[in-house]
């Protein structure tokens, strides 16, 4: 058996107060750079970030970090660009079944219609360039109406599917009310910018 000295002096996790701090520190850092700097290739390496770097650092760096945070909406950003980025046929399919039902949010996300898997990747790099230069907060509502028409379409396809395969159904059902709850909290996240709140 250790002593509790012996103990205390095994590494281990990071405390989670540090992980915060560090997650805060980066953010800002980041972002306040790049709107700082008129150079469009700094936007871009931030935009490729995760190419760059690989999810599980950029995950390692935000992905605990709450919704209302800046760390939080960053990770969030990225995670929605990583997905279109990975699976841009399927995210472009859903986004076209979604527009019929959610005309409003497809104006406010800005896609080409019918969207091809190149326009749903470009849109998604438009998005995160707006954090990176442009109007956060419009960056945030832009990427919020993206994820409202993606959940509808697969709510739709979702519902295509359940006679054939009432698990994928459940499934696609699930995604579809995380995609509205990440786009509540990415509005949520556009009014604390405006407020000057979002840390």
């Amino acid at each position: 058996m250790l002593d509790p000295r012996e103990a205390e002096e095994i590494p281990g996790e990071i405390d989670p107060a540090l992980r915060g701090e560090i997650a805060h520190t980066t953010a800002a850092a980041i972002v306040h750079r790049a709107r700082a700097s008129e150079d469009p290739a700094v936007v871009e390496r931030l935009v490729s970030l995760v190419e760059d770097e690989g999810l599980d650092v950029v995950a390692g760096l935000w992905a605990d970090s709450p919704a209302d945070t800046l760390p939080g909406a960053l990770w969030r950003l990225y995670v929605l660009r990583e997905w279109v980025r990975r699976d841009p046929r399927t995210v472009a399919d859903r986004y076209r079944l979604g527009t019929a039902a959610a005309p409003v949010h497809d104006v406010v996300a800005g896609v080409v219609a019918p969207p091809g898997p190149e326009d749903v990747r470009s849109v998604a790099d438009a998005v995160l360039s707006g954090v990176f230069a442009g109007d956060l907060a419009v960056a945030l509502e832009r990427a919020a109406a993206f994820c409202r028409v993606l959940a509808t379409g697969a709510a739709f396809d979702a519902d295509h599917v359940e006679g054939v395969d009432a698990d994928h159904a459940t499934h696609m059902t699930r995604g579809a009310a995380s995609l509205v709850g990440t786009a509540e909290e990415l509005v949520r996240a556009a009014e604390l910018w405006r407020a000057e709140r979002l840390d």
